[in-house]
């Protein structure tokens, strides 16, 4: 029996080696067997990974330094280009704490050409001045959109507001440039992640569409809007199938256009679909919400809900110093701002944080074709100049990561990283970050792992591109950096993504029972 037992413990042992060179996501269990406690381990260990066969049409660009000695730990390809993804978070949200501080929040304003008279009444149009905050939805509002225009309609009615004799008009041109990010595909943008970029932001600039089975087979499924609005017109082309009948729900907005077309069908007594699409002219749909809040609230508006932006105040400019301030809201501060970008990343605030920085660089008189965005781009040079980053190493054309022509080094990001790393803003820029297994995109990943509660990273996915970069600490109590890029890699596993691959190099991290040296 001895000598099977030995065959046994050998094949065993020889299986879970193969297992682990083909980067099965076995890396825990092969640290509890084989801890990694040199530095020179851990890069053969990472280099043995990176540069696996099934990896040679795909690109890595990895980097990781102590953030104790500043040493490099290890490094693949760190000056190349890569798509980073949502890892472009990173920049613009160290960016707008760096030039404008945690505290910081982003004021809406309510404007008139006079004040309203001793009746209460205003005559003449009420103007809600944006400049892009973003928190007027309902997901931070308990589900009650109304419950967040509140403090807007108080300010109307503290300033004395009863009536209004003219109309509500929503005020988006303190952005300059398209709704649009640079570089965006166009089918990206029905979707939540490519919701319109406006100052004037209401529900995240998104309206839900509830779908329920019909009453018999054959009918037209039932269609709602939430909150209710007729903003969107939708085009049923539903039909309620039998019990045992898939569910196959598609929608489609053509750009620019308000019809929202509903594709597919739901079986018999089957479960409700919901699913958001993006909404055209958010600043025209925040002064209806705003319209009708206003008149939930007593106040009476005999004119209707309309916007303008940049285009238009070209032809009639807008000088806010001939107004009269009739109140104000302010955003929650920009730390808790930071969040909300980062641990779901969401593109829409974060370029709407660009844009809002960008704005305040420009002259507001000033008829230059120069876009919020480029103008936010343009403060992002000089700010990773400032944080000694090459200037080179990223070329970016939006905020968010959503174009597929941002690009930048493992270099800049680990760069980024270190300064950030010792900034001000130091605990707020790394309590925005999602957490391994706990929440934001990481809630799910690395889950029993010595990253879970550990590792805090931005992650970042678009089709061919996945990225995780961001701070973990070692085993050994070493605070470490980390920008892993992986790009154009085309998994043919179903069972094993490019997140996977990912996440086993950052679990070798946080298994490392190693020091660096300076």
């Amino acid at each position: 029996m001895q000598p099977v037992k030995l065959m046994k413990k050998r094949f065993v042992r020889s299986l879970f080696s193969l297992l682990l060179f083909a980067g099965l996501g076995f890396s825990s269990m092969a640290q509890e067997v084989q801890p990694i406690t040199s530095v020179a381990e851990l890069q053969q260990r990472l280099a043995a990974h990176v540069r696996q066969p099934k990896f040679a049409a795909a690109t890595w660009g990895v980097k990781v330094v102590s953030l104790e000695t500043g040493a490099v730990l290890f490094e693949e390809n760190p000056q190349l280009y890569f798509s980073p993804a949502s890892n472009s978070k990173l920049y613009t949200v160290a960016l707008v704490l760096d030039r404008l501080g945690g505290d910081y929040r982003i004021k809406t304003s309510l404007y008139s050409s006079n004040q309203p008279d001793s009746r209460g009444v205003l005559k003449g149009d009420l103007l809600i001045y944006g400049r892009g905050d973003p928190t007027f939805n309902r997901r931070l509002n308990s589900g009650d959109l109304f419950r967040a225009l509140d403090p807007l309609v108080h300010a109307a009615t503290n300033a004395g507001i009863r009536r209004i004799e003219g109309d509500v008009v929503g005020d988006e041109s303190f952005f300059r440039g398209p709704p649009f990010g640079s570089g965006w595909a166009w089918d990206d943008m029905q979707y939540y992640y490519g919701a319109p970029i406006s100052a004037l932001t209401i529900n995240d600039n998104r309206l839900e569409i509830v779908v329920k089975p019909g009453t018999e087979v054959g009918s037209p499924c039932s269609l709602a809007i939430r909150p209710a609005t007729d903003w969107l017109v939708l085009s049923n082309r539903t039909e309620t199938v039998a019990q045992e009948g898939a569910r196959r729900i598609h929608f489609y907005r053509p750009l620019d256009q308000n019809v929202v077309y509903v594709f597919g069908q739901l079986p018999l007594e089957g479960t409700v679909y919901a699913d958001d699409v993006t909404v055209p002219d958010p600043a025209g749909l925040f002064a209806a919400f705003f319209r009708e809040a206003l008149v939930r609230h007593g106040v009476t508006v005999t004119g209707r809900a309309r916007a303008v932006g940049w285009l238009d105040r070209q032809i009639q400019p807008l000088d806010l110093t001939q107004l009269v301030e009739l109140g104000s809201v302010e955003s929650r501060p920009l730390r808790e701002l930071a969040r909300e970008v980062q641990k779901p990343s969401q593109n829409l605030y974060t370029d709407l944080l660009l844009a809002h920085l960008g704005a305040l660089r420009q002259s507001p008189t000033a008829r230059s074709l120069e876009s919020a965005e480029d103008a936010g781009l343009r403060e992002l040079s000089r700010f990773l100049g400032e944080a000694g980053v090459r200037r080179a190493d990223v070329q970016f054309e939006e905020g968010s990561g959503l174009s597929r022509n941002n690009l930048t080094t493992p270099n800049a990001t680990i760069a980024l990283l270190q300064f950030m790393h010792r900034h001000r803003e130091a605990a707020a820029y790394l309590d925005a970050l999602p957490v391994a297994g706990v929440d934001g995109t990481l809630r799910n990943r690395m889950k029993a792992t010595a990253a879970a509660g550990n590792l805090k990273a931005k992650t970042g996915t678009l089709r061919w591109a996945n990225s995780l970069s961001g701070y973990v600490t070692s085993a050994a109590g070493e605070q470490l950096a980390f920008s892993i890029m992986l790009n154009r890699y085309r998994n043919t596993d179903p069972h094993r993504t490019a997140r996977a691959e990912i996440d086993t190099i950052a679990v070798m991290l946080a298994e490392f029972q190693g020091r660096s040296t300076p």
